[in-house]
């Protein structure tokens, strides 16, 4: 079914309706109207990595973690995997007549803002810093999501409209303002092309831009989704956000006023409870019955393309097995393995699994199922912790023995209501161990949406400090006080600094973010050597939030690897393995108007197989605006034996080589254009820290 036939069957529907119902079916919760036949239709729904607070599901890595994989292609097949089990849920939900919240097949995800700083609470959500990798990574999940049938397999929604990053305390009456020059390079980027990718829904962001509500933005909505894009799927606003346009934004003086100021936007669905007073804004002359109209004709196709109203509707073959099913597990061990990145390794990994050896697992995440999870996830029936994973991979040959440690962030004494404080406990594992796996990081509880915590490391989600939290670094130095082997393993959705001291003494560190229900086994794996890492990083790791501007600032100078010039822990793109990979024969075999394709050798020179992660990189200046020091614009994923050698060929499209100009226009740069081609990027930091460069091709 098309998207022109969905919207005729979907007026015809509209046709039928009172006033009353039109307004009805704009709400996230729509009711059922049982004359029509239209069941009760509840829009919320996540599947940020995995079908999302619906029972059980396979619970993949969390997105900051997918984008470390660097592979598109596998993305593609994670949101295949989604859309099977949003299906298979969906049929026995609606066998039963059960159409509750999160049990439909609307799915608001992915979240495609930039993580441009490493505060954002909500940056575990996102695909990292760089639009490039954020757009790739988005459009390949959006299609496994959505199928290529007749009808949608499910539906998927880019979000939020646009310039939103946090912070989280102020995000319901924070106005983002940047130049035109960072809207069109930075933050619109990635929602082009989701548009482009057919996406079939936008979800507008809580703050305003340039004075005016995300969810009621000329510009934004009018001039450029709408207008410029040619959007045609439907728009729904954050949840709670119409009702901050009246509370936070004051821009409307009643929650009516709100309602009818979004709707005249083309806000076509509502999350919240502000479109309960559309039937107050249509008796007030707010609004007219036909913007009513042709609203609901617009939520209605999307359910049309669902196949809501088929007799026998689309996917209903796709049998409830096939959740959390065997080759769901299979993919999500995969996933979970490409996501992790080996930051340091001075010899010590892998570990040998028969050694006989005294290993301690300690931290406050080494036993933690939160942290394997992040937010915005569903539940799995089996998790695999660190600890359980060291267990299965090691525990044959090897004492392992396991402690907490400490808390995440609060240190407490002892008391009758259990043990608290499990420092010394930690130390003496630690001293009695051959190797100690140091299991560190953060959680949901720390990191993640708005909440009221507020303490000296954290800001209702959002971070304020690069380091871990005290309590963490009294044990993470402790062990090293008293054990010569320590391996560190970071759990967390954001770049983390251990300090100099555990830095320098760890022979060896792996950031795992938030690695999925058997993220611990792929941990474990790892560690045993069982493959060979090949995650890269989505985002920076900065020394300190002193590098960095203001939180508050949206503008991108001093931001990201693309604009920042300063000493870093370790670069965007970077991440280590267990074989070596050289790059040699780069060249150009053919242009067209709109892309160039290029080839290079590849060859594993190292004694072990592995993968890595093509990255090609240009590098162009132009005298009438600012360009970026590097921007990413191809990535690939190659697996080699020791010794083998492939060519691989890659098409770079010239969107990504452009430059902005102030008034946001896309020109061919007037200087010279160099594209690398390499497993890491062309900066100096890490070229040192892999000891190897990418091939440089001259373009011009």
């Amino acid at each position: 079914m098309t998207k022109e036939q969905a919207m005729i069957k979907a007026r015809a529907i509209v046709a039928e309706m009172t006033v009353e119902e039109k307004a009805s079916v704009l709400r996230h919760e729509s009711p059922d109207i049982p004359r029509l036949g239209i069941n009760d239709h509840n829009w919320w729904n996540e599947a940020s990595h995995g079908v999302a607070r619906n029972g059980m599901a396979t619970v993949f890595p969390h997105a900051i973690a997918m984008a470390a994989t660097f592979d598109p292609e596998l993305m593609g097949e994670i949101g295949e995997v989604v859309s099977t089990e949003a299906r298979a849920k969906y049929n026995s939900t609606a066998k039963h007549k059960d159409f509750d919240i999160f049990k439909n097949l609307t799915y608001w995800t992915p979240n495609i803002n930039i993580f441009r700083d490493p505060r954002w609470g909500r940056g575990q959500e996102t695909y990292g810093e760089d639009p490039y990798l954020t757009a790739t990574m988005a459009t390949n999940y959006i299609k496994g999501i959505q199928g290529n049938g007749e009808y949608l397999k499910a539906a998927a929604c880019a979000k939020h409209f646009a310039v939103h990053s946090g912070p989280e305390s102020t995000r319901h009456g924070f106005n983002a303002e940047v130049s035109d020059h960072d809207l069109f390079e930075t933050y619109l980027p990635a929602f082009e092309w989701c548009v482009k990718s057919r996406v079939v829904g936008v979800m507008g962001a809580y703050n305003r831009f340039r004075g005016q509500p995300c969810c009621a933005n000329d510009f934004l909505m009018n001039d450029i989704l709408f207008g410029r894009w040619r959007f045609d799927g439907y728009f729904v606003s954050d949840c709670g956000a119409i009702r901050d346009i009246w509370e936070h934004h004051h821009c409307a003086n009643s929650l009516s006023e709100a309602a009818a100021l979004t709707l005249k936007h083309g806000c076509h669905l509502n999350c919240g409870d502000a479109y309960y007073h559309l039937m107050e804004a249509y008796e007030e002359d707010l609004i007219t019955e036909e913007e009513l109209t042709e609203a609901a004709v617009k939520v209605m196709s999307i359910r049309v393309l669902l196949g809501e109203f088929e007799d026998e509707r689309p996917y209903s073959d796709i049998p409830f097995s096939k959740v959390e099913c065997r080759e769901h597990k299979a993919l999500n061990l995969e996933v979970a393995r490409e996501c992790l990145v080996l930051l340091k390794n001075d010899g010590i990994l892998p570990l040998d699994k028969k050694a006989g050896n005294n290993i301690a697992v300690i931290g406050p995440n080494a036993m933690s199922e939160v942290a394997l999870e992040g937010n915005y996830n569903g539940m799995s029936g089996e998790y695999i912790t660190v600890a359980e994973g060291m267990r299965k991979v090691f525990g044959q040959d090897n004492d392992i023995r396991v402690a907490k440690g400490s808390n995440i962030w609060v240190r407490k004494w002892n008391d009758c209501m259990g043990f608290s404080n499990m420092l010394t406990e930690g130390i003496a594992f630690a001293e009695e161990s051959d190797v100690t796996v140091l299991v560190l990081g953060l959680d949901c509880h720390i990191e993640g949406e708005e909440n009221e915590m507020v303490s000296e490391f954290f800001d209702k989600g959002d971070k304020k400090l690069l380091g871990l939290p005290r309590t963490q670094v009294e044990l993470a130095e402790a062990v090293c006080d008293v054990c010569d082997n320590v391996v560190v393993v970071v759990l967390a959705g954001s770049a983390v600094d251990l300090g100099e001291k555990v830095t320098k003494h760890a022979r060896a560190i792996i950031h795992g973010w938030y690695p999925g229900a058997v993220g611990g086994l792929a941990v474990a794996e790892l560690l045993a050597g069982e493959y060979s890492p090949s995650g890269k990083l989505p985002l920076t790791f900065y020394k300190s939030v002193d590098d960095l501007p203001p939180f508050e600032d949206y503008n991108m100078a001093g931001r990201t690897y693309r604009y920042f010039d300063g000493d870093v822990l370790y670069p965007f793109g970077y991440g280590l393995s267990y074989t070596k990979f050289g790059y040699s024969g780069g060249k150009i075999l053919a242009e067209t108007d709109d892309e160039y394709e290029i080839e290079v050798t590849v060859t594993n020179t190292g004694n072990r197989d592995g993968a890595d992660k093509v990255q090609v990189y240009g590098k162009y200046t132009d005298s009438r605006t600012p360009t970026p020091r590097y921007q990413l614009c191809g990535v690939k994923k190659v697996h080699l034996a020791p010794g083998e050698a492939t060519t691989v060929t890659l098409r770079v499209n010239k969107y990504w080589l452009s430059a902005v100009l102030e008034d946001g226009t896309r020109v061919v740069p007037d200087g010279a254009l160099e594209l690398y081609v390499g497993g890491h990027q062309p900066d100096e930091k890490s070229c040192e820290l892999c000891g190897s460069r990418p091939v440089m091709i001259k373009v011009k």
